[in-house]
């Protein structure tokens, strides 16, 4: 399918950027939102007038404008929700709203809780891999007993909330979990 190449090929792009330069550019993403919209708005069009069957614009990955739109602004929704509640870059919003685009509300909201299941995998590889599995774990415990014996937890010191600022490269996780969706994978 094209779409779906097309839409590999952004993220490779993507994931490149983002972990090479820490960045999402948006010579990708804008891009990508247009051309699935675009693809999307004139297989409907198509069809609606006749030129087209189904089956001919399902090759192209053609899942409707109306599917793409919704894609689009739900994943890009949840996102900005991410990036003023948390924090998430403006990249990371226009990649989920790529991804939204092009594979459609319900597998495109499948692909972004997968790749928000491997980001925080990555995340905690990358603590594990920085501070070594006895400390992670003794840090956690610490908080947990605390927690347990003054029923509420304690505040982070400065230098632990620093050792949880791992850099999270979302664009590899979004590749990943697109390839898990588009194919079907789980």
């Amino acid at each position: 399918m094209v779409s779906a190449a097309l839409l590999l090929g952004l993220l490779v792009v993507a994931a490149a950027t983002d972990i090479r330069w820490h960045r999402i550019y948006n010579w990708t993403t804008y891009p990508g939102i247009l051309a699935a919209l675009g693809m999307n708005a004139v297989g409907s069009a198509l069809l609606s007038t006749g030129l087209a069957e189904e089956a001919q614009l399902m090759w192209w990955g053609w899942i409707g404008f109306g599917q793409s739109a919704a894609g689009f602004l739900i994943c890009g929704l949840v996102l900005v929700a991410c990036y003023v509640l948390l924090r998430v870059g403006g990249g990371d919003v226009k990649l989920m709203a790529m991804l939204g685009a092009f594979l459609g509300a319900e597998r495109g909201v499948e692909a972004m809780l997968w790749t928000f299941v491997l980001g925080a995998c990555m995340g905690l590889i990358v603590l594990v891999w920085r501070f070594g599995p006895l400390v992670v774990l003794a840090r956690v415990g610490r908080h947990v007993f605390w927690a347990l014996r003054l029923g509420r937890f304690q505040p982070l010191t400065p230098a632990e909330r620093t050792a949880l600022q791992p850099p999270l490269f979302l664009a590899p996780s979004a590749l990943i979990a697109c390839i898990i969706v588009q194919f079907r994978l789980l």
